[in-house]
């Protein structure tokens, strides 16, 4: 919850506090995850028994959804209200950005795999401001099937800038939500105006989010909800970017892909990374077992390891001929024949 609070320090404070959760978010938390100790530690007997029944760790999820859009609706109201200087508003479409990024998207992933309804409903939720209901479908029933393969949109191939990953990913990843609905349909024989086309259902959401917000906040408000809803996505991209970058899985003499083992993403144990991404970057044992929480995700000495967190590894996939220079040496030599 560090990154919401420096959002509403920003929001209070303005001026050059405006720009406190992008500082914090890519400065002040990658030099502490180099002060601060790698643990690759798991739970074992009694701890992971009594995680795993922990509702502690459920309700730290769901407090999000008051804290984001709290935090969103504060936001509008004032830039509405108040219209902030260009650096300000820049400033502050950065700052509540980061937060639908990692408190939104991060936490509606974690949701969206849950087995109940409710807690999916509330993941779909939190995508919302960010305008990415898609990718509840297409994370769930395409990436989990296609990582580390050349079909999948979400993983980065090797040699590809961060940049040129926005684009085919964002684009890739939202015409294969539209042909994973398609085929879902198609299975139980209903057309595009079915009440189960769920890619018509969040086309209307948000359509009618925007011009909720456009009604209420006028323009200075639609201007401020679009484009941290880009900054949100592009958030949830440079992560997709690190997950997997240049790995990738062999074809069997069948022809078809072995299966996703914990060689196929990255993974870090440093502790800073783990709190704030609710244990994202143990990735590996996530796709092993997408079903698992978040509090009981495993580390598996298999897994290939990043040199940095991964807000450190964000930052340095800005920078691509350092990150290429930092990540390449790392791939395994037959995965990078097979991605070259």
């Amino acid at each position: 919850m560090t990154l919401p609070l420096s959002a509403v320090i920003g929001l209070y404070l303005k001026g050059p506090w405006c720009y406190l959760t992008p500082f914090y978010a890519f400065v002040m938390i990658p030099v502490l995850e180099i002060l601060l100790p790698h643990d690759t530690s798991n739970h074992e007997g009694e701890v992971r028994v009594d995680k795993s029944k922990s509702k502690l760790f459920d309700w730290m999820l769901y407090l999000n959804i008051p804290v984001v859009f709290g935090l969103l609706g504060y936001g509008l109201w004032d830039v509405s209200a108040h219209t902030p200087e260009t650096a300000e508003l820049i400033g502050l479409i950065f700052s509540l950005g980061i937060v639908l990024g990692t408190n939104g998207i991060n936490v509606a992933h974690e949701l969206g795999h849950r087995q109940t309804t409710f807690e999916r409903h509330l993941g779909k939720l939190l995508l919302l401001p960010s305008h990415y209901m898609h990718f509840y479908i297409e994370h769930n029933f395409g990436h989990h099937a296609n990582a580390a393969t050349k079909e999948d949109p979400a993983t980065a191939q090797y040699n590809q800038t961060v940049y040129s990953f926005w684009f085919t990913s964002v684009f890739r990843q939202y015409i294969s939500a539209w042909k994973l609905q398609f085929k879902l349909l198609k299975a139980e024989k209903l057309g595009f105006y079915s009440i189960k086309n769920d890619m018509l259902w969040y086309s209307i959401f948000q359509a009618i989010y925007l011009a909720t917000v456009y009604i209420a906040f006028g323009p200075m408000g639609l201007l401020f909800a679009f484009f941290t809803g880009i900054v949100g996505f592009l958030m949830l991209e440079t992560v997709n970017y690190i997950e997997h970058y240049g790995l990738s899985r062999s074809k069997t003499a069948s022809g078809r892909y072995e299966r996703v083992r914990e060689v196929h993403s990255w993974n870090s144990n440093h502790v800073m990374g783990r709190i704030v991404l609710y244990e994202l970057t143990r990735h590996s044992d996530h796709h092993h077992k997408s079903s698992k929480k978040y509090q009981l995700l495993d580390y598996h000495d298999i897994s290939p390891q990043m040199p940095y967190g991964y807000p450190t590894s964000m930052v340095l996939s800005l920078l691509p001929p350092l990150w290429f220079r930092l990540m390449n040496p790392r791939i395994p030599s037959e995965m990078k024949m097979q991605t070259a």
